[in-house]
């Protein structure tokens, strides 16, 4: 195949839809020779700040000198942004060939055992041996939905598992309690594995520890006590953490400091594990670190922020950035939802913040339409305006504002990329 076939085949998988499980991808990759067996993981489960701490982890591996296989999802701009090694994305041709490696393969499957692997499962089995193939070190893996049914999870063994903020999404199919989502989410501790957890609500800890206590899992909670933020500006944050006096990052939030304090308890325990990872490799690793569509400035004049804040958590860190970031400020809102989501949780957070909004209908077939995102926002703002296309969107909410502006487009990371793509074409 070649790059555009494999898409091809891939999002066409997609009729198959959501099915937690691991039968199908351990069947897919048992006849392919079970590749995810051969490499070493931390693995990364969450409601928010996965991807963050995910590349953190990586960005400080990478200084230290290592092979580092990353897999984050979903995409913002390009599908190869979900495989790569050492910050490098997988490019056409090996995607084309593996992906014609897993066809054959899950044409097997559906032969033999009448079983259809879902899109994400096909995703899983091309990562897992693109980073076979490229001899990666070790794998830091973002978990894709919940945590003890992804396919992620078909992993044995991990370095480290970590568990980053734990609150309501995808109730569906997780549960509708903080407990029952984080029993799903645990689902990715082992057996005398050791764990890393952002603090969570007591109900959450609970079971959290249940769970390390049957498995005879260390428990690591990461102290946030000896954080001591020193500056923050929308160029970045310098903070310091237990021994280090002066860390800086370039990702913009408290939250994301209190990532990089979850990704630096990873790297200690890698660091007991005997990875050499000096200090000098973790502040430029932590410095180094980028994670495109998350409180990302796009633009100065005015200034322009894009977020991926989908659901009630990410929307209220998102609006406590703003207002300490631009205090007094209105600000125009350009948003996206899909309709699975808690709308209210999710507009609220900035209302109190809010000049007007512009609202979009994401690229998914899970998307709300703009108008009636709009007729739900009326109830609570008065200055909103439907747009038909993205494009459209952000060339509105410039012509609206000055250059001592600010604009904030969030909601949902299947429409962030083409905002994105505006401004770096």
């Amino acid at each position: 195949m070649n790059y555009d076939e494999a898409l091809n085949y891939i999002h066409g998988t997609l009729k198959f839809g959501i099915k937690l499980g691991l039968e199908s991808i351990e069947t897919l990759l048992s006849l392919m020779g079970n590749p995810q067996d051969k490499l070493k993981y931390v693995h990364v489960a969450g409601t928010n700040g996965k991807g963050s701490t995910v590349t953190f982890i990586s960005s400080i591996l990478i200084e230290a000198g290592y092979k580092v296989g990353i897999y984050t999802s979903p995409s913002i701009e390009r599908f190869s942004e979900r495989i790569k090694v050492n910050s490098t994305e997988i490019d056409g041709d090996d995607l084309g060939r593996i992906t014609g490696f897993v066809k054959e393969n899950v044409d097997i499957m559906v032969s033999k055992y009448g079983i259809y692997p879902t899109e994400f499962e096909i995703v899983m089995a091309i990562a897992f041996q693109y980073f076979y193939e490229m001899e990666c070190d070790i794998v830091v893996l973002e978990v894709g939905l919940g945590g003890r049914f992804d396919a992620t999870n078909i992993i044995k063994d991990p370095l480290v598992s970590v568990i980053t903020t734990i609150s309501y999404d995808h109730m569906d199919r997780l549960g509708d309690t903080l407990e029952k989502i984080a029993f799903e989410k645990g689902g990715i501790i082992k057996n005398g594995s050791d764990v890393v957890v952002f603090p969570q609500p007591e109900g959450v800890m609970n079971v959290i520890s249940g769970i390390c206590e049957d498995r005879k899992a260390s428990l690591h909670i990461v102290d946030f006590k000896t954080i001591k933020i020193k500056s923050c500006s929308i160029d970045g944050q310098e903070f310091a953490y237990k021994v280090w006096n002066s860390l800086k990052i370039s990702l913009l939030g408290e939250y994301q400091v209190k990532n990089a304090a979850v990704a630096l308890n990873t790297i200690e325990l890698l660091r007991e594990k005997g990875y050499k990872i000096s200090d000098n490799s973790i502040e430029k690793g932590l410095f180094n670190a980028k994670w495109p569509g998350r409180l990302e400035v796009l633009s100065k004049q005015p200034v322009f922020l894009i977020d991926g804040a989908h659901n009630g958590e990410g929307a209220a860190a998102l609006a406590m950035v703003l207002k300490a970031y631009f205090p007094g400020k209105k600000i125009l809102f350009i948003v996206g939802a899909l309709k699975d989501k808690e709308i209210s949780s999710i507009i609220e957070p900035t209302l109190p913040l809010a000049k007007g909004y512009i609202t979009v209908t994401p690229d998914s077939g899970r998307a709300l339409p703009s108008k009636d995102l709009a007729d739900f926002v009326l109830q609570y703002c008065k200055n909103v305006l439907v747009s038909d296309t993205i494009v459209e969107a952000v060339k509105t909410s410039l012509s609206l504002v000055s250059e001592d502006d600010i604009i904030c487009a969030y909601g949902s990371l299947y429409y962030i990329g083409k905002v994105r793509s505006f401004f770096k074409p």
